[in-house]
């Protein structure tokens, strides 16, 4: 099970919608896949169109870690139940949520101890059935994006072609060889995601150059486009793959072959690890 950490230490760069664009390439591929919605606004649980009855919430579980059952709370995506109705599948795809609340923000501090960066740890080690588990992080290094960082094998980061994201990436990848060393000897970085790219901007060219030249291998391909119905698609809860009309089939396209990168990635880290 490869349990990846979507990050950035920087607010409005689009982690959420990568987080959900993934999704969407897993369950069209039919990879089993949870979704931690660890941010306090649970945005992605809104995108993933969740609709819980008596589970409990992300933020509830962690309180209760030790003896919390994860499983019996994730509730399916209602991304699933339109894969169904679409005849997209011959049997229900497997994309389920951990529902994120307001109530996880308790743990949203920078003065959590070892024992308390394990609760999502423990949470997960009792979980099975899934090959991959995406976490949304919240846009701040403070506890609960080092409680994900402590349960996942690998931070995927996301940044806009701009200034200040760049250097915000630059700073994050700092902070996970500092808290690898510190509390998570396994963990890497599974590489940066350009989002929101502006083919016609200079800028943006400029920066993505900036970005090759920094980063090197770590800047995965494709680069996401900016997407003019991205808003919509979220909006309506619905997963890019089942969206109409040509920007979103090659949207689509882009986190497929994003999805293929960051498992590559994943499997070549596993080789090596081994050896």
């Amino acid at each position: 099970m490869q349990v990846v950490s979507i990050s950035s230490l920087k607010g409005g760069v689009g982690k959420t919608s990568v987080t959900l664009g993934l999704a969407s390439a897993a369950m069209s591929a039919g990879i089993p896949t949870l979704v931690v919605d660890l941010d306090p606004h649970a945005d992605a649980t809104t995108g993933l169109g969740v609709q819980a009855n008596d589970q409990i919430d992300i933020g509830r579980l962690l309180k209760n870690a030790r003896r919390g059952d994860l499983a019996a709370n994730v509730v399916p995506s209602g991304w699933v139940n339109n894969a169904v109705k679409r005849g997209s599948s011959t049997t229900a795809p497997v994309l389920d949520v951990a529902i994120g609340s307001a109530y996880s923000g308790i743990y949203d501090r920078p003065d959590l101890g070892k024992r308390d960066l394990r609760r999502l740890s423990m949470l997960l080690e009792r979980v099975e059935g899934y090959r991959l588990v995406l976490i949304d992080c919240p846009p701040s290094l403070n506890g609960l994006t080092r409680m994900a960082w402590t349960a996942s094998n690998r931070v995927l980061l996301v940044a806009e072609p701009g200034l200040f994201s760049v250097a915000g990436t630059e700073r994050t990848m700092r902070a996970i060889e500092l808290f690898k060393n510190e509390f998570a000897p396994n963990l890497a970085p599974a590489g940066i995601v350009a989002n929101r790219v502006r083919t016609g901007s200079n800028e943006h060219t400029f920066r993505l150059n900036e970005m090759k030249q920094m980063f090197g291998d770590l800047l995965l391909s494709p680069t996401i486009a900016e997407q003019a119905n991205w808003q919509q698609i979220q909006g309506a809860a619905h997963a890019v793959h089942h969206w109409p009309g040509e920007s979103a089939k090659q949207a689509a396209g882009y986190f497929d072959d994003l999805l293929r990168a960051l498992l590559d990635s994943g499997r070549m880290r596993n080789r090596v690890a081994r050896r």
